[in-house]
């Protein structure tokens, strides 16, 4: 229960440090249910000294870097906490249908290289675990905007430069995936 406990503040801290990038705590007797909210642990089954656990470890690990500055701590995420924190928000990533479509298709294409041959077939499987089409092997269709999406997905592979976002108002066959999608 207590690794449980830990793994989930980690999340939290990553998560808040993700988005903020470097966070500041008074030094001098901190306020422990402050410090709680900040990472937005209110349950009260987290314990100050089950965050003060995570943040040692994640310190370890080399997710976070922990410096005093005039009286401060200051707590800011490194290279490898940011990939971390993608692989939380990767894992459940979803592209929600509007309840309306807007009749615009977004193709993605990609030409990744040989060398990155794991990202690429880990690229296919993802867009297909997202709801996406094959129109050709590297090319994939939906009828929902997902550029972000599709950002952060190339961003977490290494491979954002190889990949190529485009909306149509038609593309042939249309009939076919619109009954698929089930857009009629």
């Amino acid at each position: 229960m207590e690794r449980e406990k830990i793994k989930s503040i980690a999340k939290c801290v990553l998560g808040v440090l993700g988005v903020a990038g470097v966070l500041t705590i008074a030094a001098i007797a901190p306020n422990s249910v402050q410090m709680l909210k900040m990472f937005g642990l209110k349950d009260k089954r987290y314990k100050t000294k089950s965050v003060y656990s995570s943040l040692k470890r994640m310190q370890s690990q080399r997710l976070i870097e922990i410096t005093e500055r005039d009286g401060q701590t200051i707590i800011s995420i490194t290279e490898k906490g940011k990939k971390r924190f993608l692989s939380y928000n990767f894992e459940t990533m979803t592209i929600p249908a509007p309840k309306k479509w807007d009749g615009k298709w977004r193709i993605v294409g990609f030409d990744i290289p040989e060398k990155k041959k794991a990202a690429r077939e880990a690229l296919r499987k993802k867009m297909r675990e997202l709801g996406f089409m094959t129109l050709q092997k590297s090319l994939f269709v939906l009828p929902y905007d997902c550029k972000k999406e599709i950002e952060f997905i190339g961003e977490f592979f290494g491979v954002g430069k190889c990949i190529v976002y485009a909306e149509a108002s038609f593309i042939n066959n249309q009939e076919y995936y619109k009954e698929r999608f089930n857009l009629t």
